[in-house]
């Protein structure tokens, strides 16, 4: 690949870009990079990784790769103004929630689409990514984005109407962590440590519970019940929990937010 083209230069495609560059899987002269009116940003793109951001006529034809990661609500528009400007046989990898394979092709011609939903941890390689592919995907194209995403992190390959809980989950997942961090943090400095303190203790025991989980045969549960002592602090902390609806409250997290990309789907 020489060319890869972003449409749209927002956080998600900053998080790839910069985890490409840094594992090298491209140079930044490879990258090219547009969006529809923030010029300011694709200056702050260039200025801090040196990818391209000036753009002609060429540069679209000539690209081996275009990712969609515009605003789904400009979406369309986007795609219509891109399909003359690009060669009928690109193939297009999309990061947008709620824009079906379906709606690609339609505003874009016929042409092999991946749809993929990573998240921002991309940037330090530990993205986890869930794919889809339509059927002009052929085995060389399906090892090209798969090796593309695993290059940041791990991916799966799922059926598309599975990217909804994808997305709930593993897309959105990144920020519900560091909403519980910052609830650590709160009542960390409450209790009398310091907010740095409470950060290493609580990064560190995230990582080192993450790790136990990948590297244990055990089921969750049966790990959380090795740490919990009856009538000990564990067990009446998972009993506060308990008391407060943690696991009523996680489910209405995930399930709300696959509802919410199924009619971002609808919506367009």
């Amino acid at each position: 690949m020489k060319k890869i083209l972003f449409i749209g230069a927002g956080s998600m495609a900053e998080a790839l870009m910069q985890g490409w560059i840094k594992q090298k899987v491209f140079t930044a002269q490879e990258i090219y990079v547009t969006n529809r009116s923030d010029k300011e940003r694709l200056q702050f793109l260039h200025n801090t990784y040196n990818v391209n951001y000036r753009m002609n006529d060429d540069i679209y034809m000539q690209a081996d790769l275009i990712i969609l990661a515009m605003k789904p609500k400009d979406a369309i528009a986007a795609m219509l103004e891109l399909k003359p400007k690009i060669s009928a046989h690109t193939a297009v990898l999309s990061i947008l929630a709620g824009i079906a394979i379906n709606t690609i092709t339609e505003n874009l011609g016929l042409r092999p689409v991946a749809r993929v939903m990573p998240n921002t941890s991309a940037t330090i390689g530990m993205s986890a990514s869930g794919i889809a592919f339509n059927d002009r995907i052929t085995a060389e194209h399906r090892t090209m984005f798969l090796q593309l995403l695993e290059a940041v992190g791990s991916v799966i390959e799922v059926e598309e109407d599975q990217l909804h809980a994808v997305t709930a989950l593993s897309g959105s997942g990144p920020a519900y962590i560091y909403y519980l961090m910052e609830a650590f943090e709160r009542v960390g400095t409450e209790v009398g440590l310091t907010k740095d303190t409470v950060r290493l203790l609580m990064t560190q025991t995230l990582a080192g519970t993450a790790e136990m989980l990948k590297q244990s045969l055990d089921e969750p549960n049966v790990l959380r019940k090795k740490v919990t002592s009856p009538g000990g602090t564990t067990d009446a902390g998972i009993k506060a929990l308990e008391q407060y609806k943690f696991n009523e409250a996680i489910t209405a997290c995930i399930k709300e937010a696959e509802a919410r990309s199924r009619s971002l789907a609808k919506s367009k």
